[in-house]
């Protein structure tokens, strides 16, 4: 199938995007080796120095569906410069910090930043490229993001070892400048799609209370236990923000923070849902394979980062892949094979014993990294698509938001199966198991629901054009 060629500045475009996603996806995974120096610093522990990565995480998921509504009420080019400055504002503040409360604060206003940033990237990436080329564009982005989640722990450790955790914050500010300087230069200044369109705030309050309230009682579920008080009042707390929540936006009408042309839409809806079942499986592998190569086969915190590089850089690098498949076979097949894939990977990880080594691990990690590459890029595609291109940034922080939900419930589940299990490798085990399954049902989700009917015209072509060549 013929596709559209893409003008000088769209080309440009692409590469200012891949840019800024590095940064965003580089800052999740970067400080996870530096914590030991973090609590060194500041003279704190783990459990505090730990909120360096959870505030900015927590943040980010709160406050993404709200940044995507902003940058297509508001224009995307217009979000994307002010969260770009406040990300790289306070990295600087946050890399001079003094205190480990002004750190955190910087954290969580960063996780600000990122959280307008990233659905303005994916509103402007859409919008770059012609619709036959949508599938690049999800590749460009998870492609780069994958980079970024994959190159963050070495340099991250890397800086550390050499010249200090500062500079993990220090090094935002020129890469965020070089960025702004590209968009600056090559995405048209936008218009707000809807000038006048107010915003509904009070359901924008009850979702992001609701989404903290849950995050935080997934994350402190563990140690407090299940049946805390405490943590029971924050489920019933995210229960009645987001039930509050549904019933705000049902008479919202065109104020609505979800408009209802959004929620309303099957294919979308079917997409978050399959996000939503699959993240439990990305997220559980980035935390347990790290600590199974540590803990069990003796790797440094840096060799440990190192450990998952057949599974990140599978994901970059077939993201990128991704993106013209996607073209070519449409979403159906892709999404529905990424879907199959992390499932097939999770199974592989979960045969892991006591006495399991290194190279028995690479096998199911790169069976991962290929469906995560698969998975995730197109099935942003299919749900950005299925909807008005004036909801793509909308679109695309929702589907991240599904991301974020899926992995923190999943990690409190994977968690729990762990701490109970008699050692790390059978509840690693167990855990995999369990997600094995999850991936399952997303995979008759995928199948079933995800990008529509199977496009048999679009197969036809493609045999005869094989026939024709052979």
């Amino acid at each position: 199938m013929a596709s559209e060629r893409l003008e000088k500045d769209a080309i440009l475009g692409l590469i200012a995007m891949g840019v800024a996603v590095l940064v965003i996806a580089n800052d999740f995974t970067a400080l996870s080796v530096a914590l030991p120096a973090i609590e060194k610093a500041f003279d704190t522990d783990v459990t505090t120095a730990q909120w360096v990565i959870n505030a900015y995480a927590m943040v980010f998921g709160v406050v993404i569906v709200t940044g995507g509504r902003l940058a297509d009420l508001f224009g995307r080019r217009r979000i994307f410069l002010v969260g770009t400055a406040i990300f790289a504002v306070f990295s600087v503040i946050g890399g001079f910090a003094d205190d480990v409360w002004l750190l955190l604060a910087c954290r969580a206003i960063m996780g600000i930043g990122g959280a307008l940033m990233w659905p303005s990237i994916l509103g402007m990436t859409y919008g770059l490229l012609p619709i036959s080329r949508a599938g690049l564009a999800g590749g460009t982005i998870l492609g780069a993001a994958g980079i970024g989640n994959a190159i963050g722990p070495l340099l991250g450790g890397f800086l550390t070892d050499s010249v200090g955790w500062r500079w993990i914050f220090f090094v935002n500010l020129p890469v965020a400048v070089m960025a702004v300087i590209v968009v600056l230069m090559v995405v048209p200044r936008d218009a707000p799609t809807k000038k006048h369109e107010p915003l509904d705030y009070r359901g924008t309050v009850a979702l992001s209370v609701g989404l903290l309230s849950l995050l935080l009682a997934l994350d402190w579920g563990v140690d407090l236990g299940w049946t805390s008080p405490k943590i029971i009042g924050l489920f019933a707390l995210a229960a009645a923000a987001i039930g509050g929540f549904t019933w705000f936006e049902s008479g919202a009408g065109e104020r609505a923070l979800v408009p209802e042309d959004v929620m309303k839409n099957k294919n979308f809806a079917a997409a978050g849902i399959a996000t939503l079942l699959m993240s439990a499986i990305f997220f559980a592998a980035l935390l347990y394979l790290p600590q199974f190569m540590s803990k069990e086969l003796g790797f440094s915190a840096i060799g440990s980062g190192a450990g998952l590089l057949p599974m990140m850089g599978t994901f970059a690098a077939t993201s990128f892949v991704a993106g013209r498949l996607y073209e070519i076979l449409g979403p159906k097949i892709i999404v529905s094979l990424g879907a199959l894939l992390l499932s097939l990977g999770m199974f592989l990880l979960s045969r892991v014993e006591a006495s399991t080594t290194y190279d028995q691990l690479i096998v199911g990690m790169v069976v991962l990294g290929l469906g995560v590459g698969l998975f995730y890029s197109s099935v942003t595609t299919a749900a950005i698509t299925a909807l008005d291109p004036e909801r793509a940034s909308l679109g695309g922080a929702i589907v991240y938001m599904f991301q974020i939900a899926g992995g923190s419930i999943g990690l409190g589940l994977n968690t729990a199966i762990v701490v109970s299990a008699s050692s790390l490798a059978e509840g690693i085990h167990k855990a995999f198991l369990v997600d094995g399954v999850l991936a399952a049902y997303g995979v008759v989700v995928a199948v079933m629901y995800v990008g529509g009917k199977l496009d048999t015209k679009r197969l036809r072509e493609m045999r005869h054009h094989h026939r024709g060549h052979a």
